[in-house]
């Protein structure tokens, strides 16, 4: 075996080895059903406000879990996910302020606008990996909000001032507030796509984009077509990006084109790496990070809350350097410890 042959054999087992297994990319089934009480019966104990910021967590949880499937599932890395937000946003509040539709036919419409946006922009980037395609799609999310603002489209977006959107009611005369029903209508939706997630790169589909993912050489060799299945990742993280962006739009109640600057970009993006690359289940864990830590570091400090919120990520990037999966594998070694004992 030559030199050559000998470092891309080296580096093809050290990149399986560092990738989340299979059996990874989802809780284990007690897990999961405890989770999915404490989501259900939570509501009912807090207040609006509270009710509000967690219907955000599920929201930037959707929006973690696209960008995990585009870099944890087929190794391309994007800081553009905040313009398909963007996208699916202005999407729904259009439809709804302007077309009069019904705010649940706005997701998959918001979804369908943001596959074809993000499948379209993945055929030039083909030519682009690493920091170079980081840098393409950190030029479409720098332009966003640029774009929003318009003339020619001000009639639609709002320019400037953005769109107010309506915020629904309970349907059938369910005795509950519009930030509760919106909280398991959001619920039922995040089920949804992480279940279509957890199968999808549990699919062949899956496995190709994660052999891209681990060798493209590899994987052209074993016949892999490395253009369909990576604009197809594009496509799909796109996609479910803007139903987070719809949702998000419905919750706020508001949308604008400062609203989804390159920082959104920059959340979305530490949200992946703290809830751990290429561990779907760490994309809520990673949202809880965006959604109350900057809170927590206001609490503390309101004049130097930057501050405190780099010092925090530090100590958790620093602590557990693979995000929330470390924590788990340590919290079952442990639970497995304790049982046996």
């Amino acid at each position: 075996m030559s030199t050559v042959q000998q470092s891309a054999a080296e580096t093809q087992t050290a990149a399986t080895v560092d990738a989340p297994p299979k059996k990874a990319m989802g809780l284990g089934r007690t897990a999961s059903w405890l989770m999915l009480i404490i989501l259900l019966l939570l509501p009912l104990f807090v207040r609006n406000f509270v009710i509000f910021q967690m219907t955000m967590l599920l929201i930037y949880g959707i929006a973690v879990l696209a960008l995990n499937i585009l870099t944890g599932g087929s190794g391309q890395f994007s800081l553009g996910q905040s313009a398909f937000y963007a996208i699916g946003a202005y999407t729904a509040a259009i439809l709804i302020e302007h077309g009069n539709v019904n705010y649940v036919l706005t997701l998959p419409i918001a979804g369908i606008v943001c596959f074809g946006v993000g499948f379209l922009f993945g055929f030039p980037a083909l030519r682009l990996s690493g920091i170079y395609l980081a840098l393409a799609t950190f030029a479409l999310a720098v332009a966003m909000p640029q774009l929003l603002k318009l003339g020619v489209i001000e009639h639609w977006t709002g320019g400037v001032q953005g769109l107010v959107v309506t915020k629904p009611d309970a349907p059938f005369g369910l005795p509950m507030s519009q930030d509760m029903w919106l909280y398991y209508f959001t619920l039922v939706v995040s089920l949804a796509i992480y279940l279509a997630s957890v199968n999808l790169l549990r699919s062949r589909s899956g496995r190709a984009m994660m052999a891209i993912r681990d060798n493209e050489i590899a994987a052209a060799a074993m016949g892999v077509d490395l253009s369909i299945y990576k604009t197809l990742a594009f496509g799909v993280s796109a996609g479910i990006t803007g139903v987070a962006g719809a949702l998000g739009a419905i919750a706020v109640q508001f949308v604008a084109p400062d609203s989804y600057t390159f920082t959104l970009a920059i959340a979305l993006f530490l949200g992946m790496v703290v809830g751990g690359v290429g561990w779907l289940p760490g994309s809520l864990a990673g949202a809880a990070f965006i959604v109350f830590v900057p809170n927590i570091a206001e609490s503390i400090s309101k004049g130097l809350s930057g501050a405190f919120f780099g010092v925090l990520l530090f100590v958790v990037i620093y602590l557990v350097p693979h995000g929330a999966r470390q924590g788990a594998i340590f919290a079952e070694t442990l639970f497995n410890k304790l049982r046996r004992s």
